[in-house]
């Protein structure tokens, strides 16, 4: 079982590396790039490509990462009862975990929201040719929500190291 524990454990971390690393080369890597003059033509087609190659990855990392940190809790000696009524989130490490689980959600939430709707919607405003200031306003908000979705994603790693090094 201790086996099966650590590549569960190895498995939660490349998936997280997958869907944070992917999410900081869109903007570090890819967006600044698109911004230059001999791209910016093709940015929005290029964006969407990639948008949605990376949708399918991140999902399956989030999924993932939901399998597997269900599993590493339940190997430390908790039961999903005690997950489902709150008694796993007792003392300062449930404290900890429940934080993390509450940004997870709050992930959860704002990537289907982001990925299903209104990134989608920004795309398909861009390909009617609808008013310029409809389709940049949905624009904006699919950036800022994935800004913040990758803020929430490095709030999980940092509760993550406190519940791995404070672990009782």
């Amino acid at each position: 079982m201790h086996v099966l524990y650590l590549v569960s454990v190895w498995l939660h971390i490349v998936a997280a590396m997958t869907w944070i690393g992917g999410m900081l080369f869109l903007v570090t890597v890819l967006v600044p790039l698109l911004r230059r003059p001999a791209t910016r033509a093709r940015a929005m087609e290029l964006f969407h490509l990639l948008a949605v190659r990376f949708r399918t990855v991140g999902w399956i990392a989030l999924v993932t990462l939901v399998v597997t940190g269900t599993f590493n809790v339940l190997h430390r000696g908790f039961t999903l009862g005690q997950l489902l009524t709150g008694e796993a989130f007792a003392g300062t490490w449930g404290h900890a975990l429940g934080g993390k689980l509450v940004l997870v959600a709050l992930i959860l939430a704002s990537s289907a929201a982001h990925d299903f709707y209104v990134g989608p919607k920004a795309t398909r405003l861009a390909e009617e040719d609808a008013p310029a200031e409809e389709r940049e306003r949905l624009r904006r908000v699919a950036s800022w929500m994935g800004r913040v979705t990758l803020l929430l994603a490095l709030g999980v790693v940092a509760v993550a190291v406190t519940l791995v090094r404070g672990a009782p």
